[in-house]
């Protein structure tokens, strides 16, 4: 939920809590004022309600109108001194939860969110984005029992699913039977061993054809007697599809808006390019194709699990889709935790799987929610790491792959890239580069034209790097240097720095950054001709400077040259 989206009550009392809510005000477009005297016309009319009021207060106050917490706004509560938002109320299905982040970001207050499965960093049922059925807080306390620190005898909860679908992370064991306490991710109508959760995946594409002037009604009684008849749960369904001819059919736009789900519609031509078991030369004449309900519901792929079926005025048909699996590509950032982006951190508590390099894993691991894989794997296994998320995703998991910095950038992206194909969906994360995280500490080194080169040959020809360096020097660019040297590789970066001799004098600026951000970080400013080559590591990134470079007060600064600007008056 992003505050912008949805409409915020601002229920205050005090001047204190005036001033507060205005804060929010400006943050957040579509807020609304009530005093505390309207809290409950504010309860009706609006989606969140953050009351800035006592605890104790607000309890009372919302305790006469609390209905049900499927259907209730969520409420965040604030001090009079702005210090906590506190969660009150619909913690999931109301949005509290994310809500008291969001006021705790602008107020500079701290959020407090007691619900167990946030505290824990368990995957709530109810916040997985499929609709869920069953006992969920049974099972919940079951998989809460069972992680480190609860009941010594827990039970363990299992996982069942019908196919592999990219589900976040949950504190259960995979099981071909389900057995209590239980989660069964299917779309079949089925009854699980209680107490159990049954997660609905959006499987199923329903195809609908129809003659001119259907009623919803017909079209919704045979859709429904249809997905009964197969066994199989209207909650997976995932969309309406049909010809484009009858994109304007007001009984299929009306059946599909009363189930809730889209309608997309297909260009005849498409559809008659699709196989089906039975096709009609009457279905031709009339709309162009020898099948609407059946091809339509295979026309994004998957498998047809229930043939047409007729009414008097419609036709339906089921395909069930393959699931897509879901590759993320993860760039943490230079190393510490700050710099690491909040998407970046989003992705690795929803994956499944993480795979990455062991030392990059080590730093992240306090953020991987309870039931998360691990793979990982040591320097030079860059190909395996690779191959194997994008086969987990392959399988429909999702995954995260993590590397340093930007994963685009001399990472895992373009491993994992090349492996990859259209059968599962693809994520990338930008993170902050080693050379970013450098130039911050210098100062405006990149501020010009600039450019990077990896010293390192063990994936490319020295001719070719030395090409490229030579290139740089001709062109008069800044050179951030990537992998500058190591035990093995200890000529490259002096004859490197040799040859941006040649184009530049040898009081340019040159710098040495080591492990930017992380523990032990050293910088060094320097020039082209005073740069200690023997300090280099791995660990470091050498930047020199073009021929308009600086040091300005003991800053690295390449202008960009702003004379055209007018001088300020």
């Amino acid at each position: 939920m992003g505050a912008s989206l949805t409409v915020i009550g601002l229920v205050t009392a005090t001047r204190a809590g005036r001033t507060a809510a205005g804060l929010l005000e400006r943050a957040w477009p579509q807020t609304r004022w009530y005093p505390v005297a309207d809290l409950a016309r504010a309860w009706r009319e609006c989606d969140r309600v953050v009351c800035f009021l006592a605890v104790g207060a607000a309890v009372r106050l919302l305790a006469p109108l609390l209905g049900d917490k499927h259907d209730d706004p969520g409420v965040v509560c604030v001090d009079e001194a702005g210090r906590f938002a506190v969660a009150l109320t619909g913690g999931h299905d109301g949005g509290a939860n994310r809500l008291a982040h969001e006021v705790a970001s602008v107020l500079g207050a701290t959020p407090v969110v007691t619900t167990a499965t946030d505290a824990t960093g368990t995957g709530a049922l109810d916040t997985l984005g499929l609709p869920v059925e069953g006992d969920i807080a049974a099972v919940t306390r079951a998989m809460l029992d069972s992680l480190p620190g609860g009941l010594p005898d827990g039970e363990e909860v299992t996982l069942t699913a019908d196919a592999t679908w990219p589900l976040p992370p949950l504190p259960a064991t995979p099981s071909a039977t389900p057995r209590p306490p239980c989660v069964w991710v299917t779309d079949r109508v089925v009854d699980p061993p209680r107490p159990a959760v049954v997660v609905r995946p959006p499987s199923l594409v329903v195809g609908v054809g129809a003659s001119r002037g259907v009623a919803a009604d017909e079209v919704l009684a045979l859709i429904r007697d249809t997905l009964a008849e197969a066994g199989l749960s209207p909650r997976s369904v995932v969309r309406l599809a049909t010809a484009d001819v009858k994109a304007d059919e007001a009984g299929i736009v009306a059946a599909a808006r009363v189930l809730g789900v889209p309608l997309v519609t297909h260009p005849a031509e498409r559809l008659a390019g699709v196989e089906v078991p039975h096709p009609s030369e009457v279905v031709r004449r009339a709309v162009g194709t020898p099948s609407v309900a059946e091809a339509a519901a295979l026309a994004d792929g998957g498998d047809l699990v229930v043939p047409k079926r007729r009414s008097a005025m419609a036709t339906a048909a089921i395909a069930r889709l393959r699931p897509r699996g879901r590759l993320a590509i993860v760039g943490l950032g230079p190393g510490a935790r700050d710099l690491m982006t909040p998407r970046a951190v989003a992705e690795v508590r929803r994956c499944g799987y993480l795979v990455g390099l062991d030392q990059y894993v080590d730093q992240i691991r306090d953020l991987l929610r309870p039931g998360t894989r691990v793979i990982t794997s040591g320097l030079g296994a860059e190909e395996e790491r690779a191959r194997t998320a994008v086969r987990l995703a392959r399988e429909g998991h999702a995954v995260a792959l993590v590397g340093s910095g930007d994963a685009g950038v001399y990472a895992m992206a373009a491993p994992a890239l090349e492996f990859a194909d259209d059968t599962f969906d693809v994520v990338g994360v930008p993170g902050v580069t080693a050379m970013l995280a450098a130039g911050a500490l210098l100062g405006a080194p990149l501020g010009h034209d600039h450019c990077a080169i990896s010293l390192s040959d063990l994936h490319t020809p020295w001719e070719a790097i030395e090409r490229r360096v030579r290139a740089a020097a001709d062109a008069d660019l800044v050179v951030a240097f990537y992998n500058p040297r190591s035990r093995g590789r200890d000529w490259q970066l002096p004859r490197a720095l040799e040859i941006l001799g040649e184009r530049r004098g040898p009081d340019t600026p040159a710098a040495v950054v080591t492990d930017a951000s992380r523990p032990g970080e050293s910088v060094a400013l320097t020039t082209l001709d005073g740069l200690d080559v023997s300090a280099v590591t791995m660990r470091s990134l050498v930047i020199v400077g073009a021929t308009s470079s600086r040091a300005v007060a003991g800053r690295f600064v390449t202008p960009r040259g702003y004379a055209w600007q007018p001088s300020p008056t």
